[in-house]
């Protein structure tokens, strides 16, 4: 098959890369930087600007699937205008895509769009499925909401739309686990808050399979891509000071400090969303790594 991905050079998007190649699938990536545009067998990478509305066509050729996994990262310091970048970074894209799709013939029959959990409401008590209709009034929820909804427009040039929303990735290279562990290591890691928000979290090869399965079962709807046991921030805190070995002395890290140094950003860290994995299992997608603690052990290997 031959796929389409936007955001094939971010964390997700490489690790995606090497998997469909390794499935032998042909890959064509889109790229705002011309220096990476590479051809090599079965990859291929064109040139675009959403910015400036332009985009290689030639990328769609023979083309049955897109994975839209462009965005500006949310780990930045939430400005005025980086807020709009970071939602603009998703949206417009989109709409390139999807203009470029209508005004010209395609074999495009599949669109698999990256989401974000943040959608949910922050909540102690509620266990989220795909079919909860509530939207964070946050900022994370106004993004995860325009995201989608630029989504699901491919449906009226008659394509399947997947939507994967998801949780806290969990990988060694990188993203947010990266941050969260250098305190640890240097022994002044503490759980934010009372730590008993729920962090719903991915080992980052169960996501990318997740993307494999969506687009080689033809996955269609809103799937959360999440592992199937949730825990709280004290317990993630707790499991990875115990998987390297550290000690956890630091009192609690109390939120209005968080506030103080991070701003709003601040809800990414005291935000709880206990979020369900049964849709996706239910279409007999298989976890490797259910449990946190086999995960922690695969990403830190003990020095």
């Amino acid at each position: 098959m031959k796929i389409l991905i936007t955001g094939a050079t971010g964390l997700v998007g490489t690790e995606l890369v090497s998997l469909l190649h390794h499935h032998k699938h042909d890959i064509h990536y889109l790229s705002t930087s011309k220096d990476k545009l590479h051809n090599e067998g079965h990859l291929k990478g064109f040139y675009w600007n959403p910015q400036k509305g332009e985009i290689d066509q030639s990328a769609f050729f023979g083309v049955e699937t897109i994975v839209h996994l462009a965005g500006a990262s949310i780990s930045k310091r939430w400005t005025k205008k980086y807020k709009q970048e970071v939602i603009e970074s998703r949206v417009i894209s989109a709409d390139l895509i999807f203009n470029t799709l209508k005004n010209h013939s395609h074999k495009v029959k599949q669109f698999v769009s990256a989401s974000a959990i943040g959608i949910y409401p922050d909540s102690l008590k509620v266990v989220y499925t795909e079919e909860n209709k509530s939207i964070d009034d946050g900022f994370l929820g106004h993004v995860v909401e325009k995201w989608e909804k630029s989504a699901d427009k491919f449906k009226l040039l008659n394509i399947k739309v997947c939507k994967l929303r998801t949780g806290l990735v969990l990988s060694e290279k990188g993203g947010a686990m990266a941050e969260m562990v250098k305190p640890i290591k240097w022994g002044i890691g503490a759980p934010f808050g009372n730590g008993k928000q729920y962090q719903s979290w991915i080992h980052i090869h169960d996501l990318v399979e997740m993307y494999r399965a969506a687009i080689e079962d033809n996955w269609e709807g809103t799937f959360n891509a999440v592992a199937p046991n949730p825990v709280t921030n004290k317990e993630l805190t707790v499991a990875i000071a115990h998987a390297l070995k550290k000690p956890l002395f630091m009192p609690n890290i109390p939120e209005f400090l968080m506030q103080l140094v991070l701003g709003e950003m601040h809800q990414l860290l005291f935000s709880s969303q206990n979020v369900s994995a049964r849709k996706a299992q239910g279409k007999g997608f298989k976890f490797e790594y259910e449990q946190l603690e086999k995960a922690l052990n695969n990403l830190l290997p003990s020095k």
